[in-house]
């Protein structure tokens, strides 16, 4: 029985670990944009927009309407057999069919099918644009999960490290070696190198819980992300320079489409404004018919003798329209300008944008440089002071000086590397390398 137990508890486990997910980069940015309430509004919003292209294709096609009613007529009225005025109810039915059709309204038409296709782009850019701001957000809260985890690894080494030296540290206060103040000094920096743990493992599953919540991951106990990242620190974008990265940017960034776009549209509304004052030339047709039930004739017959037809053209000339035509075309004006100066801002926003990056790619690089060099001292230094001190050449206190120097350098040099990294993938991004 204890055997079919334990059994049953190692099957569950098992199960539990495999179906713990591991969650890569790409597969958390495909859930953010899968999940996200602002892309899935503005996925609705291209929608929309595509039943606004449907409309403008309908404006072509003719108008038809179908009609009819059946009535009474009670009181006085003519006999149509006798011709004689009596006082009767008297039944009829009519029926009619009228089409209509636009054969030139100022070009209204064919601009309106003109912007609905550019409202469809812009949608398109817009959706595009949030969905690469969304992939760079999670690729920053993935980063810093990284980082955490890394700097939460250093900690626990040096801890590791830490109580192997407060165990020499014991013997050879039982030697007569050093004296007990040494020992206190050891476990006082085992106490803090605790605490430093005990921080770093809560910034890492606060990290874990950011990434979570932006990809609506309600069980983060679950959560995993994929270890052994492949994070390369060499690029060759910092060889380019910056102003290639800015004219590759402006063909290929979406938010500067969106506004390129946005100012088609605003012409095409100067354009549907001004059409609005030309003449419009619309052709017509209606067929009419009736039938009175008291009529001895069939319900046929009379159709075809009561049938009557109207067709025809009509032409509107706008003259006067209360000034609201003109006011129009001035709104539309203004709309141009607004988005020229939409334009030239997203640009100018770009161009700063792409300059910080810039340099803050390459101070990024050079402070992990000097972090790497400053580590490499440091370690040196630590190595020195340790054979020092197990030989009794140096104190408790210096010893843990360098100690502290050699952490504080390691956890420097994950700082600056994860900094450096991130503002390269952001350099990367805006020049359309990057992978997200």
């Amino acid at each position: 029985m204890k055997i079919l137990k334990l059994s049953i508890l190692l099957l569950f486990l098992s199960t539990n670990i495999q179906a713990q997910e591991v969650w890569t980069l790409e597969k958390c940015v495909k859930r953010a944009i899968d999940k996200n309430i602002s892309i899935k509004q503005s996925q609705a919003d291209l929608k929309s927009t595509s039943l606004n292209k449907t409309t403008a294709i309908a404006n072509f096609l003719p108008n038809l309407n179908l009609g009819a009613s059946h009535s009474w007529n009670v009181g006085l009225n003519q006999n149509i057999t006798t011709g004689i005025l009596e006082n009767m109810t008297t039944r009829s039915a009519s029926m009619n069919a009228n089409v209509g059709i636009d054969l030139f309204n100022g070009l209204q038409n064919i601009q309106q099918l003109y912007r609905a296709n550019l409202s469809i782009l812009a949608s398109q850019y817009q959706l595009a644009d949030m969905k690469e701001n969304i992939s760079l957000l999670v690729a920053n809260s993935y980063l810093q999960i990284l980082f955490n985890q890394e700097s939460l690894g250093v900690q626990k080494s040096q801890l590791n490290v830490a109580n192997e030296e407060l165990i020499i540290a014991k013997e050879r206060l039982k030697t007569g070696i050093i004296p007990q103040g040494d020992v206190l000094e050891i476990e006082a920096n085992v106490a803090t190198i605790e605490q430093g743990v005990v921080v770093a493992e809560n910034n890492y599953q606060l990290s874990k819980i950011a990434l979570a919540q932006l990809l609506l991951i309600k069980d983060v106990d679950q959560f995993e992300i994929a270890q052994n990242q492949d994070l390369n620190t060499s690029s060759s974008i910092l060889n380019t320079p910056v102003n290639t990265i800015y004219n590759t940017a402006v063909g290929k960034r979406n938010d500067v489409r969106l506004a390129e776009t946005n100012l088609k549209i605003a012409k095409k509304d100067l354009a549907i404004a001004r059409g609005i004052l030309l003449p419009k030339l619309s052709g017509f047709y209606s067929y009419n018919s009736r039938v009175l039930f008291d009529d001895p004739s069939d319900i046929s017959h009379q159709l075809d003798r009561n049938a009557g037809q109207n067709f025809g053209l009509q032409l509107s000339i706008p003259i006067f329209n209360g000034m609201g035509n003109n006011t129009n075309i001035k709104r539309s004006k203004i709309g141009i300008q607004k988005s020229t100066y939409a334009l030239e801002q997203v640009k100018l926003d770009l161009e700063n944008t792409i300059n910080q990056a810039y340099n803050d790619a390459k101070g990024s690089l050079k402070a992990y440089q000097a972090a790497e060099k400053t580590l490499a001292a440091r370690k040196s230094a630590y190595d020195y002071a340790k054979e020092r001190f197990d030989n009794g050449g140096m104190n408790t206190f210096n010893f843990l000086q360098a100690g502290q120097r050699y952490e504080a350098a390691q956890s420097e040099l994950i700082k600056t590397k994860y900094n450096y990294i991130f503002k390269l993938k952001v350099l990367e991004f805006y020049f359309g390398e990057a992978s997200l």
